[in-house]
């Protein structure tokens, strides 16, 4: 469960897709990131653009800036050196990508990895329709309250012209008549 929790905070979100790095994916099959992008540039026709990206200048960034802030406190201090200048910039690839790398990747730590990594992102996914789940019924609670709003305010003005009956009702029976009594 730990090597688990462990990838997942090595996915993230660019460009609308959830993505690893592939210097996070060279640490975990335990080998060089350049040696890894051999091993996938050799197989490329393997990796189309919705399996396999570099990102921008801009894009690495902001990924970078979102990364540092928890290698602070973590191993990530030694996977991400802030002071050697980059290259290039990295690859990231996408669950499918992912996927692929079996394929390529034929150790047994590679084939545990790959295995633990989809796991990884199934979690994910569990975890984020369950977020979808419980928005859908945070939306639908607030619907029930502006109903109950609505109603309330109907009971209070009714009370209200109840009130406001009773109140003219005294009134009358308060004044002092005039004429003959029996």
């Amino acid at each position: 469960m730990h090597i688990i929790q462990s990838i997942q905070n090595r996915i993230y979100e660019i460009r609308g897709e959830r993505v690893m790095l592939d210097r996070d994916l060279a640490t975990l099959y335990e080998v060089e990131t350049r040696v890894f992008n051999q091993a996938v540039k050799r197989n490329i026709k393997r990796f189309p653009k919705d399996f396999m990206f570099q990102l921008s200048r801009k894009e690495w960034d902001e990924l970078r800036l979102n990364i540092m802030p928890q290698a602070m406190s973590s191993q990530f201090v030694m996977t991400y050196p802030d002071k050697r200048p980059l290259k290039a910039l990295p690859y990231v690839f996408t669950e499918q990508g992912v996927a692929m790398l079996s394929g390529i990747l034929n150790s047994d730590r590679a084939i545990k990895m790959n295995i633990a990594i989809m796991r990884a992102f199934v979690e994910v996914r569990r975890v984020l329709l369950q977020q979808t789940d419980i928005k859908e019924q945070l939306r639908l609670i607030q619907q029930r309250i502006t109903e109950h709003d609505t109603q309330l305010s109907q009971i209070y003005d009714s009370i209200e012209n109840l009130l406001d009956e009773k109140a003219a009702q005294r009134k009358w029976d308060d004044l002092v008549r005039i004429g003959f009594k029996k």
